[in-house]
């Protein structure tokens, strides 16, 4: 009953969350739902024996050797399909798995019924004074060491005796002390069950909740259509637009440049050209200068007359070198390209760019009504979500579930009282077994205390005195107790050997290596007409393979109940988490979303013609040629300074005097002409050079260059006006795609959270747990079975104390007669 109410409960699990499913698998942005809430377990199914665990591992090895077969799978199988003992195999089978048992068993009953009858034997043959019942001992030489060996033997068997019954005691206790403590472990499993109860429709709610985080993801990436749909519209329109527009800036900035490098030739043209003739002007008269200087009388002198020679002589390099008069003008095209930039080209691109960079603005305005309807089917989604988990029933099941819960909780705490009263009269009975063998121990230690310390070896048997004798005395009683309780002993030993020892074997160890589950898991087992039997109870379908096995390692891995008992079969998650409707109609919406781009103009045509008239400038026509080869002139033959300085040196090879004086007053004139003209014009140069390169590169194949511009622009705005569109279509899918895939995250949340952590099945498993291996294995089994070895080692070992007490007591009684020995 518990079972189905579970299943009904997940049953409505299932159905809350039951509109989401995907039909896209695109990779969109992760979202976060958070963990599923969940409170922990309190019971730990696990039972730590502490110091009794070592017992149970000697009794455990015992067992082993006493049955050291495999579990018999086939043999349980048909034992219950009621098969077993067709065949004459099956009985040999199980002989030859229980051997251990019987042999054992075998024993013990032969210990049951000879050691009374040998007792009695005993009895009656000393009261005819035989079998050591004649109260005469003959004297011995080795009568001492006889003695001490019987004493020493029977103190040894005492002491295994005392073991073997110290162990009994503390199983007996152990179990004791375990039922008592049991009942915090019941209502340890009763209150996760509640737990189990309770938490669930926390966790349904929790996974209903958090489909407002797929829908604020959805309408948030719906509220910025226009940065996420019109960007990635416009990055990818842009991939070809950009670059033409570009272009097209730079053909503006080449203008602007073209202008003020004419500007810059026109200028210096002028400048070197004024600047030539000028400098002409003063190196000639700096040479007729010089010349009269050189003309003078002191420089016939002998000592002057070979400088002054060399000096008229390289007179004729005070000459310039360029020749700037004959270079064409530039004006015309100058002027041409002040026509141009009447018209501003980058202001022009610059409008293609915020036209261009409206796009998002355009998507948001020509998207605004169909957004509204994509809102308004998330809104129903979630409505619909909310509704139907208010018609569902679950308040209903949980209280039934609660009440049948609570109604077992019951009627455990109203028979646990009886349960510790029986387990007192359970230990009560075994405490009085162990209270035999204490009472047979304290005759035995009490007769070894005595017999010792009153037996005096000058004495005869005849004198010995009474502390001795009471010592023989006591020895006697106990192996009269021997003979009365052993078999009483032996009882008990077998029936909790082969009860105990047989769950240990058959239950304990196959529960704990799952070979009990796989028996149960046999098809047609449990039920003749049913192949499985767990699904045929739960799910009225045989065929479906749930095996006990599956289920138990599920829920001991807290995995959801949804997984551990396959309830697929019962209701197909993923038939319940179908919103494919809700969803095509979110994708038809965005599908119709139509975006006009026609409005985005890049360059008019004033900016085209602009363009063609700048290539039809004449710059290519400007002769370049003429003006690098006089560039790459020097401005004068001679370097002004170098020719001033070797004047200055030579002047100072001449005697001191006017005509030194007169030279060197000509070198600094020279390098004054240097400096204040020839200086000038090298800067005039460098200008003119940097600009007539400039001009060149631009003008070389500039009507192509322009023509390429244009052809990217009009290609640009051909793909936005006529190719725009499928370029929309596909960023258009992209982004249905990523809203989505929102959806698809959250359903295989729900799907994972279902699986593996809405309703974990711990609980379950742990009162399996609970009941078998701890309880019944544990508590009960381990004790039990170390009660029986500590009581039937105990048992056994009254055997040789028997003997050794008998012969013992001969030396501690005090005889009637003894051996007397005539002088001779």
């Amino acid at each position: 009953m518990a079972v189905e109410l579970c299943l009904l409960l997940l049953l409505f699990c299932g159905n809350t969350i039951s509109e989401v499913q995907p039909i896209y698998k695109p990779p969109p942005g992760t979202l976060d739902f958070g963990f599923v809430p969940a409170k922990t377990y309190d019971t730990g199914a696990y039972h730590e024996p502490g110091p009794m665990g070592i017992l149970f591992k000697i009794v455990h090895d015992f067992l082993y050797l006493v049955q050291p077969n495999s579990f018999p799978q086939d043999l349980i199988r048909k034992l219950a399909q009621q098969k077993f003992g067709n065949t004459q195999g099956d009985y040999q089978k199980a002989i030859y798995y229980e051997i251990g048992f019987i042999v054992s068993a075998a024993l013990g009953l032969l210990f049951i019924l000879l050691l009374p009858l040998v007792g009695l034997c005993f009895c009656m043959c000393r009261c005819c004074d035989n079998c050591g019942g004649e109260m005469h001992q003959r004297q011995k030489k080795n009568a001492d060491c006889q003695r001490s060996c019987f004493a020493t033997f029977l103190f040894v068997a005492s002491l295994i005796i005392s073991v073997g019954v110290l162990c009994a005691y503390a199983a007996n206790q152990h179990l004791t002390s375990q039922v008592r403590g049991a009942k915090k472990l019941v209502n340890s499993n009763f209150k996760d069950l509640k737990i189990f109860l309770n938490d669930t429709p926390a966790q349904i709610d929790y996974l209903v909740s958090k489909y407002n985080t797929t829908k604020d993801k959805a309408l948030s990436d719906l509220n910025n259509v226009g940065p996420l749909l019109g960007s990635r519209v416009q990055e990818q329109l842009g991939k070809e637009v950009c670059p033409a527009l570009d272009a097209a800036l730079t053909m503006a900035g080449a203008i602007r440049e073209t202008k003020e490098a004419l500007e810059n030739v026109s200028v210096s043209v002028e400048v070197l050209q004024e600047g030539t003739e000028r400098l002409h002007a003063n190196l000639t008269d700096v040479k007729m200068h010089l010349s009269n200087t050189l003309n003078d009388s002191a420089c016939s002198a002998v000592q002057a007359a070979s400088t002054c020679n060399i000096i008229k002589n390289s007179l004729n390099q005070l000459n310039i070198n360029a020749n700037f008069t004959g270079l064409p003008g530039v004006s015309s095209q100058l002027a041409k390209v002040n026509d141009v930039l009447k018209i501003d080209l980058s202001s022009l691109v610059q409008k293609g760019y915020a036209s261009f960079n409206d796009t998002p603005d355009l998507v948001v305005n020509q998207t605004r009504n169909i957004l509204s309807d994509i809102k308004s089917v998330l809104e129903s989604i979630g409505a619909n979500i909310s509704s139907f988990t208010k018609t569902l029933p679950v308040e209903k099941i949980l209280a039934d579930l609660t009440i049948y819960l609570t109604q077992s909780e019951t009627y455990v705490q109203d028979y646990f009282p009886v349960v510790e009263q029986y387990d007192f009269y359970r230990w009560l009975a075994c405490l009085i077994l162990c209270c035999m063998v204490i009472l047979i121990l304290l005759f035995y230690y009490l007769g070894l205390l005595c017999g010792t310390c009153g037996y005096d070896k000058h004495a005869s048997p005849t004198t010995r005195g009474c502390i001795s004798n009471t010592g023989g005395n006591f020895l006697m009683a106990g192996v009269g107790f021997s003979f009365l309780f052993s078999w009483v002993l032996m009882i008990v030993v077998v029936l909790t050997f082969v009860t105990g020892g047989n769950v240990e074997k058959l239950v304990c160890e196959p529960f704990e290596d799952k070979t009990l589950f796989k028996v149960l898991d046999t098809p047609y087992l449990l039920n003749q007409h049913w192949k499985n039997y767990l699904s045929g109870i739960l799910f009225k379908n045989p065929n479906i393979n749930l095996t006990f096995e599956k289920v138990y390692s599920d829920c001991k891995e807290n995995k959801g109940i949804y997984t551990s008992l396959h309830l697929e079969n019962l209701f197909n998650i993923n038939e319940f988490l179908n919103i494919s409707m809700y969803t095509e109609d979110v994708a038809l919406k965005i599908e119709h979303i139509q975006i006009n781009l026609s409005k985005i103009i890049l360059l008019d045509e004033i900016g085209k013609e602009n363009l063609l008239n700048f290539s039809s400038s004449g710059i290519e026509g400007i002769n370049f040629a003429a003006y690098l080869m006089e560039i790459s002139k020097s401005v004068t033959k001679a370097d002004l300074l170098s020719f001033a300085n070797d004047l200055e040196a030579r002047a100072d090879q001449l005697p001191k005097g006017a005509l030194e004086n007169a030279l060197k007053g000509h070198a600094n004139n020279i390098r004054m002409i240097h400096n204040q003209q020839v200086v000038p014009l090298e800067q005039a140069m460098s200008t003119l050079n940097h600009s007539i390169r400039l001009l060149k590169r631009t003008s070389s194949e500039l009507m192509v260059k322009v023509k390429n511009v244009i052809s990217a622009v009009n290609a640009a705005q051909l793909l936005i006006n006529n190719n725009a569109s499928q370029v929309i279509v596909q960023e258009t899918k992209k982004f249905m795609d990523t809203v989505i895939g929102y959806f698809e995250q959250y359903v295989e949340w729900v799907k994972e959270s279902i699986a593996m952590e809405v309703a974990a099945c711990k609980p379950i498993a742990n009162v399996i747990d609970t009941a078998v291996d701890i309880f019944l294995c544990s508590y009960v089994t381990d004790s039990v079975n170390t009660f029986w070895f500590g009581l039937g080692g105990s048992s056994i070992f009254l055997i040789p104390a028997i003997i050794f007490a008998v012969k013992l007591s001969k030396y501690y009684r005090r005889m009637d007669t003894e051996d007397v020995y005539d002088e001779l």
